[in-house]
């Protein structure tokens, strides 16, 4: 009778065979992801283990020797251009394959790929709204740009063969563990690949335009109440460009179309717009920057700070790198996925960036003849239309085809055929126009600027950066300090794409390109310092229209503090990047405390108040206050617009909350009174209720000892697929939206940068996460208790007779 045991073993045996073999839903094959010699076991490297190894490449001209430092930074020591970035190429790929990769198939719409469809088509939905904003589109005209460029072509090139030579290198057990979560292999690397990374970029930093959000609360709005609630220029604005400064008049006179008034400015009209377009960059992504000069430093030298507001992930956005050749030195942070230093410094000056902000993305309604969408109306007649037909390859399922129809303006990313996941409606078509189509060369701004040597050369690499628009500082060795909003910016008539636009003739078109002289610029100003935090580049005197959504706390603080400062020092920067003062609070918390009602209020209710009432401004992470704070503004922002702005279609946008601070001064606010109700509400009534309905959540959170900021924020950095054992959680950090140290849930400073220009240059750094991508590696969130903490890490910079130094971890020779 033992046959059957062993019978019932052989097929129990078979059967896991076949299981492990195979995925399970979103489980990858078990049988080769729990393998020992080739499953995720692979991933864990030994601690303090780093043998130096030795490679060899065909594709070097000559020897390049890599060192690592105890911060598992990279130092790499090439003797040309080619090998340097062949082996920046090598370096991104060993240490961030899957990241680069998998973020390359976010730009391109191809995330369906290795996510399948998922749950209602969302990685669908989102893979379609990639390839119709215009990611690949943009992308190949770009590459065109880059590749028509000898120099960078042929860092290009460099760059891919070193991720290739990385990749045809790899072995099974080496395979990064997303690869096996998600049972997908890498494909070769291509110079594609790197202009669809940076062309990302461009999305995250000019992809969150408010055109819809704009026209649904047009519709429901007079001009005088539209222009009150959302003004073209906040009274309170400290802008990049002192106030006052004189600029010379205009070369380009934009004209206001003559059909604007019956076919733009619809005000009040109740028009049906209802559309939420998918996944929009989060609002506030943007940084700080700025330089002192040596007048205002203790050592007389220049000193520049930097620290760039992104999501927070794991893999980090940045890898910390040095590259030095013979002719060349440069040190700082790059993108895994494209060659080159992107913020940091050289032998001789430095350099950093921030979000200009400006409006580069506009839609327009395009009206088609028939069914066929093969032509549309504009300037009269029909015009013929291009339809390309786009193929998602779809994990586990048949492919799907989806036709985009292109016009003058761009290709339509919303029709009937696609409504955002059924949250737009499919009466209209809307082409969208931006900037990051056209064609561009910003990879060769990075270039230049890793090898600058002064102002001169400054100005040379930032006139190559089209879009994102961004602000540029710079400082340097001889005393130079400098600020430029740098971009290809459309010359817009006031109010010009705040709204949707005609598609029927070609007055809505933009009129002409800023010329790079004419964007708000400041050179060596007599105040000491130059500075931006995505605030509006220049008052009202400035001849072109920026726009209207700015943020000012930021600034108004970064700027109150440089005015004070004298004698600055490393130390002085370093407070200050990770200050935690909330200017947005001083300004708005005296009006709240002068309209609240106290004697309707509870005994709980006066406690909370109390806390308040002591309160020193800092949203420090042990302090109640600010939650109390926030949540108290945000109630009142609820109370005061969801009323009056309910009525228009979805989504709307509010007005900014400078601009409720401004209103709570109004003797007379109309939108004040609830339209809900009999009674005609004041500003004092709103701003009580606001405070009754806080104090029960607050109150909660106290009980649960979750009150404190730093616990009720719950900051963290997650991983690019949302994992939780991947991810780091309640993280304890102060800081948050309108304040230096910018630090929100999952979002904030992803790399801060202080450097200081004296003869042997000082620099710090840190950001949250670390240089490996590897879960298994103890360098792969080692620098994210550091950041949390606000502390930093002093920045080697290697000299090239240091291979024997203490801090060299171990040596890659490539020859």
């Amino acid at each position: 009778m033992r046959i059957i045991p062993f019978i019932i073993t052989v097929v129990v045996t078979i059967g896991l065979i076949v299981t492990l073999s195979l995925p399970i839903g979103s489980i990858p094959p078990l049988g080769s992801f729990l393998s020992p010699q080739t499953g995720f076991w692979q991933n864990a490297e030994p601690v303090n283990v780093h043998p130096n190894l030795d490679l060899n490449f065909p594709q070097l001209k000559d020897k390049v020797q890599v060192y690592f430092d105890d911060r598992m930074v990279p130092h790499v020591f090439a003797q040309n251009d080619e090998d340097l970035y062949f082996v920046e190429g090598y370096l991104h790929a060993k240490f961030r394959l899957w990241q680069m990769e998998f973020q390359t198939y976010a730009a391109a719409g191809r995330l369906s790929e290795v996510l399948g469809a998922g749950p209602k088509n969302a990685y669908l939905n989102y893979d379609r709204n990639m390839r119709r904003v215009g990611m690949q589109f943009g992308a190949r005209h770009s590459l065109d740009s880059m590749e028509a460029d000898a120099a960078t072509k042929s860092m290009l090139d460099a760059y891919t063969l070193g991720v290739n030579a990385y990749i045809d290198n790899l072995s099974g057990n080496e395979l990064p563990l997303e690869y096996r979560l998600l049972n997908y292999v890498p494909e070769h690397w291509n110079n594609f690949k790197s202009a669809l990374f940076l062309k990302y970029m461009s999305y995250s930093l000019t992809g969150a335009e408010n055109d819809f959000e704009l026209t649904n609360v047009r519709n429901v709005l007079s001009r005088e109440d539209f222009e009150m609630l959302y003004p073209a220029f906040q009274d309170s604005l400290d802008p990049i460009i002192p106030k006052g400064e004189a600029f010379a008049p205009p070369a380009i006179h934009p004209q206001l179309p003559v059909t604007s008034d019956s076919m733009y400015f619809k005000w009040n009209t109740f028009a049906d717009i209802d559309i939420n377009p998918v996944d929009k960059p989060d609002k506030d992504n943007g940084s700080n920057n700025w330089a002192v000069s040596g007048a205002k430093t203790k050592s007389g030298r220049p000193i520049l700070c930097n620290d760039p507001h992104l999501d927070l992930n794991l893999p980090s956005l940045w890898f910390e790198i040095q590259l030095h050749t013979p002719q060349n030195n440069v040190y700082g942070v790059s993108f895994p996925g494209s060659p080159t230093v992107v913020i940091g410094f050289n032998d001789s000056c430095s350099w950093g960036v921030t979000n200009a902000g400006r409006d580069v993305k506009d839609y327009y309604n395009i009206k088609f003849k028939d069914e066929s969408r093969e032509q549309y109306l504009f300037n009269g007649s029909w015009m013929n239309s291009e339809l390309h037909i786009d193929t998602f390859k779809i994990k586990e399922a048949a492919p799907f085809y989806d036709t985009v129809v292109y016009t003058v303006f761009g290709p339509v990313q919303y029709d009937r055929s696609f409504t955002g996941n059924n949250r737009t409606t499919p009466n209209n078509s809307y082409a969208v126009k931006w900037k990051a189509h056209n064609g561009s060369n910003e990879l060769k701004t990075f270039y230049l600027l890793n090898r600058m040597k002064n102002i001169d050369d400054y100005h040379e690499a930032i006139k190559y950066f089209h879009c994102p628009g961004q602000n540029f500082v710079f400082a340097d060795k001889s005393g130079d300090i400098a600020i430029w909003q740098q971009g290809e910016f459309p010359a817009k008539w006031r109010r010009q794409g705040d709204f949707i636009m005609p598609g029927v003739d070609s007055s809505y078109l933009w009129q002409g390109t800023i010329e790079q002289q004419e964007n708000p610029h400041l050179e060596n100003p007599a105040r000491g310092f130059v500075s931006s935090a995505n605030q509006m580049a220049a008052d009202s005197a400035y001849p072109y229209y920026l726009g209207c959504e700015y943020g000012i706390y930021r600034g108004i603080v970064i700027n109150r503090y440089l005015r004070q400062m004298e004698g600055i020092t490393i130390d002085d920067m370093k407070k200050m990047q990770t200050d935690n003062f909330n200017v947005f609070a001083e300004t708005a918390l005296p009006m709240l405390m002068a309209n609240v009602d106290e004697s309707t209020l509870s005994t709980e209710e006066k406690k909370y108040l109390d806390i308040l009432r002591g309160w020193n401004l800092r949203a420090d992470a042990a302090e109640k206050a600010p939650a109390i704070f926030q949540l108290w503004f945000d109630n009142l922002e609820a109370e005061v617009w969801s009323d009056d702005l309910e009525v228009a279609s979805k989504p709307f946008k509010i007005p900014e909350e400078a601009t409720l601070v401004h209103c709570l001064t109004m003797s007379n606010f109309k939108f004040a009174d609830n339209l809900k109700t009999n009674q005609v509400e004041t500003i004092q009534d709103e701003v009580t209720a606001a405070f009754k309905k806080t104090v029960p959540v607050v109150s909660m959170a106290d009980q649960k000892a979750n009150l404190n900021w730093g616990k009720y924020k719950d900051a963290g950095i997650r991983h690019l697929l949302r994992l939780a054992p991947l991810s780091r959680f309640h993280l304890m950090t102060g800081g948050g939206a309108n304040m230096i140290n910018a630090t929100k849930q999952f979002h904030g400073p992803s790399w801060r940068m202080i450097v200081e220009l004296t003869d042997k240059t000082e620099a710090w750094g840190i950001y949250p996460g670390g240089q490996s991508g590897n879960p298994g590696s103890k360098y792969y969130d080692n620098f994210i208790d550091k950041w949390a903490e606000g502390k930093y890490d002093k920045l080697w910079v290697m000299d090239a007779g240091e291979a024997n130094n203490k801090r060299v971890l171990f040596t890659m020779n490539f020859n």
